[in-house]
């Protein structure tokens, strides 16, 4: 516990569990792709995912609740101690430009948080209105149907695709951060492990935003 009071070992919890996070992410953008195959093909990744055993599913969903929290956690915590005294370096220092994306990764965590609220209640308790609840041809509840009637308006895809503007921007500069804390990062790697965050990102980006504009312009129907 007193590694984690200090405030390299908190950056350094921060950067493990934003690691995890992204990895997460990719998994997810890849399962979330399988709409490109039609109807068929996310009804059968969502039957997949739901055949799994229950303890299965609970313990990775409150592992991943649990990365969150303590990321969001340690994420405030570090605000307030980089606003209240002279911001510490990283595990090594790395001299270049302060970022928009560098600047406000504390709101753009924030926001982004707030969206992981809105999109639980929206596909996974479909408590939102406007939802299409219903089963497909099989008898199994239809994902698709349920996903297509979100992102057939314009206000569900902006706030879905300026979701995802705001995770481009705190991947965008968390990712190389992480490289920091670690230690990876140096004068020689600097410019390597930007291009890897800004690629990771922008892959991330491309991915999540492409299922609701290609259903909201009609290339993706069931």
């Amino acid at each position: 516990m007193e590694f984690l009071s200090t405030s390299i070992g908190r950056k350094i919890v921060m950067a493990v569990t934003g690691c995890c996070m992204v990895l997460f992410a990719i998994v997810h953008l890849l399962g979330n792709s399988s709409i490109f195959a039609g109807a068929g093909g996310i009804n059968a990744y969502a039957q997949h995912l739901h055949s799994l055993p229950l303890p299965i599913i609970m313990g990775f969903r409150l592992g991943l609740l649990a990365l969150l929290l303590v990321h969001v956690i340690f994420g405030i915590q570090l605000t307030i101690e980089n606003r209240a005294a002279t911001p510490q370096s990283y595990a090594v220092k790395a001299t270049r430009k302060a970022t928009f994306a560098s600047e406000n990764m504390i709101w753009t965590g924030l926001l982004l948080l707030a969206f992981i609220v809105y999109h639980l209640l929206q596909f996974t308790l479909r408590v939102t209105p406007g939802l299409t609840l219903t089963n497909d041809v099989t008898g199994h509840f239809d994902v698709f149907a349920m996903v297509a009637s979100s992102f057939s308006g314009f206000a569900g895809v902006g706030i879905y695709a300026a979701a995802m503007v705001v995770l481009f921007l705190h991947l965008f500069h968390g990712i190389q951060s992480f490289f920091q804390t670690i230690g990876w990062n140096n004068d020689c790697t600097q410019p390597v492990v930007t291009k890897i965050g800004n690629l990771v990102a922008l892959v991330v980006f491309l991915g999540f935003v492409a299922i609701p504009l290609s259903i909201f312009f009609g290339v993706l129907k069931g």
